[in-house]
């Protein structure tokens, strides 16, 4: 069963299958026809996201097991809903409590499930590199952190919190023989250390001598080799098994971009869902990060994405083109770097390369380097010449990855060759001109000798794009942060219009059925959050002047202007939308608790930026000097005037920030694709980064809202509280069930211009049909101006429209029915639709003829 709209759901210990149920009527009401659920395989214990599986041959106990997932599935059914799962193909949770991993821990090479992990077993004397310890080796073993103990009948190595297995022969070791309190029982625990499969090492030994493939940087997941077959058919049997038995429609494929051979897979994936259930077409998309311009790869057999795209093009459709150079021209009087964010990311992966991940990097100039010995041509250049080489090739590649695994490379893939070539020549000295030659030579098209070299180096440019640009330049580049945000690139600010469109008509053509999102579980700061901030685009003038007075309030010291800025971007953006102006009315405790989740969001801001604290190395007194300046807006600080003046400034821009947000929604959830809902963002979304974006979502108010009479006339307390929004989505949803017709994957896309003094803030088009159309209108680039909507000023804020109207084609002429406002509006014989007759009540407008259709 295709999708009609999308639901996302976070699942772990605190929210079961049982949870699902219960809010499976909240969501049938909603108009959502499946719910997408998070990874269901067994996690480890605690995980709040499951994508640290430690068994994907089991549904995970802590959300209920099989027997819950079957109970969510029938009272699904029994709603026509259904349910899409997310996957984790790519890796696997590199601990001891996963089973695989462990026997691979205590057998080596030898393991029956060796072959499951992508490990360099000719590497590190064969044995796998354990980065777990907090110190050196040595100093670990003296200080006590290596440690036997045992436990269920046998002995086991206790460190860095796990209990490692012994190879064989070794289990019955007696833990009071090796006690590294004593020279004797340290020399003793040393050589029985030497005897394992493994070798404990200093977590930060993970950068440069790991000899498995590990999920970006992240070494606590395990690469997967999921091209084998065998590993293929013993990771998915669970996933085919409850697709087979009815329990899900579709499959989210996670991080796509990270298996050695993507389209093999999914056309195997695909192949093997419809043998497991003949009389059904499942429903796949892939999680992938799409470049400016590029698009999915058209060989591989999906729906689509999981929405990225879409929310970059709704978010830059509402940023105003002429704010981006005085914004850009603030963030350098901060201090930002003066340098174009092309060059801050080239110099961002080079540092990558180097140090997080040298060991990565090591391997692909060696692959690179031995391929290169069947090549007299290749003689004269000696290893430094490859690293130097694919150093600067890799800082310029352009996009994610290419696909040349898939029957040889596609133009987009030589595109992309071609381009990191060309960035690559003007950077290299002139004596390795002639190697970059041989070798993009040797690619176009790649012969079987250089496809291991190959298959390493498209896997390591996913984690190296992703690290470099969404979790460093993304945290160091702010001129506005609503732009900063996964799927997005700091090359576009803004799209207008005709982009747009030209955009959605694309989608409706190649993608029709790809997911449409504005909200998910990994993105930087909540789609209302980018809504608001979106907002500033239209007053950068006020707004620097602002920040600029703003930022000279104490306390003074050494968190630099720049962080401070973007410190101050997330307080306006997040700034709760029922928080009065006043800052005397606000109450104390919950100004407290959100400040405490943006010190969550600044402490993570300010290690991913790696540039005056990090992961690695956090600055403890630089990271006190950045919390100093959210405890000076504590209601009792001793100076009112860091929170004052916030307050004066971010309450009003929340009534602005509805307008930009209600236009995203209704885009969403009307543009070609299947809308996509993430978990408590029916109303305002003012979420920042994970963990944040997981939080708890309160069903009970949204169930309260839901049943309530529909705001046809909103009142401010109907924007206030987010129930124009979900009442969009709910309206729209529906039509969607009573009209499948209007959007389904073969419906119309058509462009409607508009004439008069405000056209251009104006995007509208048709779906649809035949006689079956509907009309969408959503606002942009003028929320200041309409904030009236949302203050019960509707009749003076609709006047903003007066002179300007739509200009449909012939199928758009006669009566439309606003299902939204409950009202009517007719086109003239020459197309023309006023604008202010349309938009009397609401800031948007979803219509349909008025001839034989209802209000849903």
């Amino acid at each position: 069963m295709i999708p009609r709209a999308t639901a996302r759901l976070q699942l772990h210990a605190d929210f079961t299958f049982d949870d699902a149920r219960a809010v499976l009527d909240h969501y049938a009401a909603l108009g959502v026809s499946h719910l997408y659920l998070s990874p269901l395989t067994r996690a480890r214990p605690g995980s709040t996201h499951g994508y640290d599986v430690i068994d994907p041959t089991r549904v995970d106990e802590a959300l209920g097991g099989r027997a819950g997932l079957r109970r969510l599935a029938g009272d699904a059914a029994a709603r026509r809903m259904g349910l899409i799962a997310d996957i984790v193909p790519n890796h696997m949770a590199a601990d001891a409590r996963n089973p695989w991993w462990r026997d691979v821990l205590q057998h080596g090479a030898a393991s029956a499930h060796a072959r499951v992990f992508d490990i360099d077993w000719t590497a590190g004397e064969g044995r796998i590199l354990l980065p777990l310890l907090p110190r050196s080796y040595g100093d670990a073993l003296a200080a006590g952190d290596i440690r036997l103990v045992r436990g269920h009948g046998a002995a086991a190595v206790l460190a860095g919190g796990q209990a490692l297995p012994l190879a064989r022969g070794d289990g019955d070791a007696d833990p009071r023989d090796f006690d590294p309190a004593s020279d004797a029982g340290r020399a003793r625990l040393h050589a029985l250390l030497e005897r394992q499969h493994y070798r404990l090492a200093w977590w930060r030994a993970a950068a440069c001598r790991l000899n498995w493939r590990r999920f970006f940087l992240v070494s606590e997941l395990v690469g997967v080799r999921v091209e084998d077959p065998a590993v293929f058919q013993a990771t998915h049997a669970l996933i085919l098994d409850l697709y087979g038995e009815g329990l899900l429609d579709g499959l989210r494929i996670d991080h796509i971009d990270g298996l050695a051979e993507p389209g093999a897979y999914l056309r195997r994936l695909r192949a093997a869902l419809q043998a497991a259930a003949p009389d059904r077409n499942p429903y796949l998309v892939v999680e992938k990060i799409l470049a400016p311009g590029e698009t999915p790869d058209r060989r591989w057999p999906i729906e689509g994405t999981t929405g990225y795209d879409f929310m970059d093009d709704a978010g830059a459709l509402l940023h105003a083109p002429a704010a981006r150079r005085p914004l850009l021209a603030f963030w350098r009087a901060c201090g930002g770097s003066p340098h174009r964010h092309a060059r801050q990311l080239r110099a961002i992966r080079a540092s990558l390369l180097d140090r997080q991940m040298a060991g990565e990097f090591r391997a692909l100039v060696q692959a690179w380097a031995a391929a290169a010995r069947h090549d007299p041509r290749a003689r004269r250049w000696g290893t430094d010449a490859w690293r130097r080489l694919l150093r600067t090739w890799l800082a310029g590649f352009p996009v994610y990855r290419s696909y040349a695994e898939d029957g040889g490379p596609s133009e987009a893939d030589r595109a992309a060759w071609a381009e990191a070539g060309r960035v690559a020549r003007t950077r290299l000295p002139a004596e390795d001109a002639g190697l970059l030659d041989l070798w993009l030579a040797w690619l176009a098209p790649p012969s079987p000798r250089v496809l291991p070299a190959l298959r390493r180096l498209q896997q390591l440019t996913p984690p190296l794009a992703a690290k470099s640009l969404e979790d460093t330049l993304f945290y160091r580049y702010g001129p506005l942060l609503s732009r900063n945000e996964v799927g997005a690139s700091p090359r576009r600010f803004s799209l207008d219009g005709a982009a747009f469109h030209r955009r959605n008509l694309r989608r409706a053509r190649d993608w029709p059925l790809a997911m449409l999102a504005t909200a998910t579980h990994d993105h930087k700061r909540g789609e209302d959050v980018r809504a608001r901030l979106a907002a500033l685009t239209e007053m950068p003038g006020p707004w620097t002047r602002f920040a600029l007075r703003w930022l000279e309030l104490p306390p003074r010291n050494r968190l630099v202007p720049t962080d401070r800025y973007m410190l101050l971007q997330t307080l306006v953006g997040s700034w709760p939308s029922a928080w009065p102006a006043d800052a005397t009315r606000l109450d104390p405790r919950a100004v407290r608790a959100w400040l405490a989740r943006v010190a969550q969001w600044q402490r993570k801001a300010l290690r991913e930026a790696g540039l005056r604290s990090s992961w690695t190395d956090p600055d403890a007194a630089y990271e006190a000097d950045a919390q100093a300046c959210l405890d000076a807006l504590d209601p009792d600080a001793e100076d009112p005037r860091p929170l004052k003046t916030l307050a004066a400034f971010a309450a009003p821009l929340a009534a602005p920030g509805w307008i930009n947000g209600l236009a995203q929604a209704l885009l969403r959830n009307t543009a070609p694709g299947i809308p996509d809902l993430y978990q408590g963002t029916e109303t305002w979304d003012e979420s920042l980064v994970d963990p944040d974006n997981r939080r708890p979502v309160d069903h009970r108010r949204l169930d309260r809202l839901l049943a309530g009479p529909p705001p046809h006339a909103p009142t401010p307390a109907d924007w206030r509280g987010g129930r124009v929004k979900q009442y969009l989505i709910q309206t729209a949803l529906a039509l969607r069930a009573t009209h499948p017709r209007l959007f389904c994957a073969g419906s119309g896309y058509v462009p409607v211009a508009a004439e008069g003094p405000r056209a251009r803030h104006v995007v509208a088009f048709l779906r649809g049909g035949g006689e079956d159309w509907a009309l969408v209108v959503a606002p942009r680039l003028c929320a200041l101006p309409l904030a009236g909507y949302a203050r019960g000023e509707a009749a003076e804020a609709c006047r903003y429209w007066e002179g300007t109207a739509l200009v449909l084609p012939p199928a758009g002429a006669g009566g439309w029915k606003d299902v939204l406002g409950a009202g009517a509006a007719e086109a003239g014989s020459d197309g023309r639709l006023p604008l202010a007759a349309l938009l009397r009540r609401w800031p948007v407008a979803l219509c349909v003829r008025a001839a034989g259709a209802s209000a849903p």
